[in-house]
């Protein structure tokens, strides 16, 4: 290690610790994929993260992202921990460092040793492999004791500056238990709050922010459509889009302009919120018979106690119909919610549709959609919603119920 750090160390200020919205975190690891893993595994904790290779590029992060933690990875083929440290003294870093490397690596015990000798706040070593509730435990004490305020952001500034992207949520066949397809969900990774539910952000249905948000998110589907069929192989996406949207006969020519031409695109699926969707039930109707012609589905989603306003119809051109969360999870022990579902089951195979069930959150809501005669699964139970990166790195083509 460099001697130079002793020197830094005692000149060093104190500091205090420093309050944020939510904890940030620099992930420092010479491989890229690994730094991805983690700072992955460290924002499902709720952090802020940025990443460098290098003592230089953490210089930088120190200055301008004021971390409260730098993961440090270590291994023999890796970074230099002792230009890492060096830094860390240099800038005075006030927050806790957390070594991750081999178990009886002789590097970790090095690095902890010397950041320790040096006055800096180093966290017992994290050894691989590890799993994610022992990174809890770790940094337990920098996780917020209360939920965030609620942020106020708003969707235009999120448009323009460029913090929205589209995580995935795999859906399941209810029988074979292999993935079908995927929901696109809207997120924002703000700068400051994190990653940010599109409860706080989305506009309201006439909101003049609302064309531009829809058109973001089937713009980007689309890329993220042929990213996918370039990491694994061609999966058929889900995106919602309000109904308002649909109304606009130009909006409706562009959407059907936007879709592949690639052999593999087995089609898109635009779901519908079913509020929306009854109120104008008859143009929506139009709409759909439309988009069929261009390889494009509708479906309706979030369909409840007010399914019986879809019934009498000869035949409807959907192409599903969703069952809402909230009368799938806990299904099979309330009765009122069990038979809600099962109207929905029956009406969708009535009307040739697939019924979807959203919100399965343990085995006894899968055993019950099962019993239903639900075409389709979806939720925690499989998998939550997910970064595009982190979605097609996954080898997830069979659930398996272990």
């Amino acid at each position: 290690m460099n001697d130079e750090i002793v020197e830094l160390a005692e000149r060093r200020p104190k500091t205090f610790g420093r309050r944020k919205v939510k904890p940030r975190a620099c992930v420092a690891d010479g491989k890229r994929h690994l730094r991805a893993f983690l700072a992955e595994v460290l924002e499902d904790l709720g952090f802020v993260t940025t990443e460098c290779a290098s003592a230089e590029e953490l210089q930088s992060v120190l200055t301008s992202e004021l971390p409260d933690l730098i993961l440090l990875g270590i291994a023999a083929d890796g970074i230099e921990p002792g230009k890492f440290l060096e830094t860390l003294v240099r800038e005075a870093f006030d927050g806790r460092v957390l070594t991750v490397g081999a178990r009886e690596s002789i590097i970790v015990r090095a690095v902890q040793q010397v950041g320790e000798e040096y006055g800096l706040k180093m966290l017992p070593p994290l050894t691989t492999p590890f799993a994610a509730e022992t990174l809890r435990d770790r940094v337990a004490m920098l996780l917020p004791e209360e939920p965030a305020p609620s942020p106020a952001v708003h969707v235009g500034e999120a448009l323009h500056a460029g913090w929205l992207e589209l995580w995935y949520q795999p859906k399941i066949d209810a029988r074979t238990l292999i993935r079908n397809s995927a929901e696109a969900l809207v997120r924002m990774r703000h700068p400051t709050w994190g990653v940010v539910p599109p409860a706080y952000f989305i506009p309201e249905e006439h909101d003049p922010n609302m064309r531009d948000l829809s058109e973001f998110v089937i713009e980007r589907a689309m890329q993220d459509w042929h990213y996918l069929l370039e990491q694994q192989s061609p999966v058929d996406l889900a995106i919602n889009l309000p109904a308002s949207y649909l109304k606009e006969p130009q909006a409706v020519r562009d959407l059907c302009r936007r879709m592949p031409t690639h052999p593999a695109f087995g089609g898109l699926t635009i779901e519908i919120d079913s509020e929306e969707a009854i109120r104008d039930l008859d143009l929506m109707v139009e709409v759909a018979r439309e988009l069929r012609l261009h390889n494009i589905g509708l479906s309706i989603d979030n369909l409840g106690a007010n399914w019986p306003s879809l019934m009498d119809k000869d035949k409807i051109p959907f192409i599903k119909l969703k069952a809402d969360r909230h009368f799938v999870t806990g299904s099979g022990t309330d009765r009122l919610k069990r038979t809600v579902c099962r109207h929905i089951v029956e009406l969708s195979h009535g009307y040739g549709v697939r019924a979807v069930a959203e919100g399965v959150e343990s085995r006894a809501d899968l055993v019950t959609a099962n019993e239903l005669g639900f075409d389709l699964v979806q939720g925690f139970l499989f998998g939550k919603p997910m970064p595009l990166k982190k979605f097609a790195r996954s080898t997830l083509t069979r659930t398996v119920m272990g």
